[in-house]
């Protein structure tokens, strides 16, 4: 029974809150509101079997969120983006930050309740799912958030990690400094780009044979070849 299942709505929209809020109750779903991260983070997070967040909000992102409940919160509850930009990047993004799906605004409530139930429907099946990049040697674990050359552990710092996991993503394509620091640093408030291409010269150092893979050109930025 969908009453059984506990959905928090995270978005700073009050008006589509309510909409949500109201439909998915009709729905049978119990529903809990909340307009920004932090007030999420305020919740007990594990309480619930789902969430939609929005991406852009005030304060902190629908991303920095995301990290937080699997990074430092370590909570597998599956996750719905909302958010009215629709570009490969951020669907990326919110993949990578540990998304279960991703569904633009505007969207039938018909549609975002089929993906609520197809997303339940999976359950702990997604939650034990690895998601690993493998590039000859060198295996990037993405849910662990770990990377090993030739089965050997290599200790990145997390910026170090994002990096290279962006990177490799992107295999083949330059991104500028400007757009890793948005997505590296989202949160961040002074950053510059110095401070991209000092991890950059870190990483390639700590990935040895791969860190020639990490291609600087002036003014496009870097990408990873091999």
């Amino acid at each position: 029974m969908n009453q059984d299942y506990k959905i928090l709505v995270v978005d700073d929209e009050k008006d589509l809150c309510e909409i949500l809020q109201f439909n998915l109750s009709s729905e049978g779903f119990n529903i809990e509101v909340a307009y920004s991260a932090e007030e999420a983070l305020s919740k007990s997070i594990e309480r619930f079997d789902l969430l939609l967040l929005d991406v852009m909000m005030d304060g902190m992102s629908g991303f920095r969120l995301a990290d937080k409940i699997r990074n430092e919160l370590g909570l597998s509850v599956p996750i719905i983006f909302l958010t009215a930009r629709e570009t490969e990047n951020d669907m990326l993004t919110g993949f990578t930050v540990g998304a279960d799906d991703y569904l633009s605004k505007p969207f039938s409530i018909k549609e975002l309740v089929a993906r609520i139930k197809a997303v339940l429907r999976r359950g702990k099946s997604v939650e034990i799912k690895t998601k690993v990049i493998t590039i000859d040697n060198m295996e990037l674990d993405l849910n662990r958030k770990s990377v090993s050359i030739h089965h050997e552990p290599v200790l990145l710092t997390r910026k170090e990690f994002e990096i290279l996991a962006m990177l490799v993503s992107y295999k083949g394509k330059y991104l500028s400094r400007q757009e890793i620091m948005d997505r590296i640093w989202s949160d961040d408030v002074i950053v510059t780009e110095r401070n991209v291409d000092v991890n950059i010269a870190r990483l390639r150092k700590k990935i040895g044979e791969y860190g020639n893979c990490i291609k600087g050109r002036t003014g496009y930025g870097y990408c990873f070849e091999n």
